[in-house]
């Protein structure tokens, strides 16, 4: 029987880059596509996956043996600060008709998406996998990252009263061509490309928000499209991995704009503003256990290579230049109102509010 694999949030960042993978490694290679391998990119378009019914009829149609998990309702700080409820409540949704609809049909595997933003705050770093649950998470975020962690404990919960395997990759900071760079709603990489893209095109300066001191792991989408490829087929285990370049090699959030400054070749001014705050200076994670799985399960117990950040973020860079046009960084009109961004969190629940007359626009 066939194997097919069915990849929600299948149109975003990551599911762009599995595909991007897929299409360019050698066919049949370990991160390849393989003969016997049907893939489904599904978008929110094609199902709304916070009811169950509308779930149901999208695994019935396509009938996946495994589900690679990416969707969610997910932004920038300023909709975790604004939007606690929707941002608990709709992923709780979403991950649980997911999951259990994938019992339901007799799933044979789920990979899902969780996010760094689960591990406690103030934990002792590094963070590892098995410091989840030691604490509560940052208030800026609970509402997300408590829906999040739930995940790992539905996972647990599945695996023990019906010997399913149900696991989680948490990735550290991502980055790639197809991100979401709306003002609102982008991190730190797609919105500073924004940012100096605007510079450049309207000769002002480039101010990045706060000192640039803070340092972050950056792991560039391709390479971890190959993380979930991998997780897919070589691992057999509920226990969530974290999905990272190592501890030593974050850089800083001046290093960055360096960067991309360069990329664009930006001959302007730039500015950073110490008004804002850097956020923690450092949260390491330790991808130990990633390198060492993945070594472990190569034919030659060869290492994982990573692409170099500054080669990551030209290709970023080119790429969000050649399709500014049809990128996430836009206006549309909400009943009118003018909302910044392309068919992104914020124009989605606001749309939601007016329709249920909670809205303040």
């Amino acid at each position: 029987m066939p194997d097919v694999i069915l990849v929600t949030g299948g149109h975003g960042l990551v599911g762009k880059a599995i595909q991007h993978v897929l299409a360019t490694e050698a066919p049949n290679s370990r991160y390849g596509r393989r003969d016997g391998e049907t893939w489904i990119f599904a978008r929110s378009g094609d199902g709304d996956l916070r009811d169950a019914e509308a779930t149901r009829a999208l695994f019935e149609k396509y009938k996946p043996t495994h589900v690679i998990h990416l969707a969610a309702l997910v932004g920038g700080l300023f909709m975790h600060l604004k939007y606690k409820v929707s941002m608990l409540r709709d992923n709780i949704l979403i991950n649980d008709n997911v999951l259990h609809t994938s019992y339901l049909t007799g799933v044979q595997k789920v990979i899902s998406c969780l996010s760094t933003c689960v591990f406690p705050d103030g934990i002792e770093p590094p963070l590892r996998e098995d410091k989840i649950h030691l604490g509560p998470p940052h208030h800026s975020n609970f509402g997300y990252a408590h829906a999040k962690r739930l995940v790992d404990v539905a996972n647990r919960a599945y695996k023990e009263q019906y010997g399913l395997n149900y696991t989680a990759a948490i990735p550290t900071n991502i980055y790639g061509p197809n991100d979401n760079y709306t003002p609102e709603d982008s991190h730190v990489i797609p919105g500073l490309l924004h940012k100096c893209y605007l510079a450049k095109k309207n000769g002002t300066p480039f101010v990045v928000a706060g000192s640039g001191k803070p340092l972050r792991q950056f792991v560039f989408s391709h390479d971890l499209a190959k993380m979930f490829i991998w997780q897919l087929r070589e691992y057999d285990d509920v226990e969530p991995i974290i999905f990272s370049v190592g501890e030593d090699d974050d850089v800083s959030i001046r290093y960055v704009a360096e960067q991309i400054v360069k990329a664009f070749d930006f001959q302007g001014e730039v500015r950073f503003d110490t008004s804002k705050s850097d956020g923690q200076y450092r949260k390491p994670a330790s991808n130990e256990k990633l390198l060492r799985l993945m070594r472990e399960t190569s034919k030659d117990n060869e290492e994982f290579k990573f692409t170099p950040f500054e080669q990551g973020l030209k290709e970023s860079v080119d790429w969000f230049i050649e399709n500014y046009h049809q990128a996430r960084t836009g206006q549309v009109a909400v009943n009118g109102a003018t909302t910044t961004g392309k068919d992104h969190v914020a124009t989605k629940l606001v749309t939601r509010e007016i329709a249920n007359g909670t809205a303040s626009l």
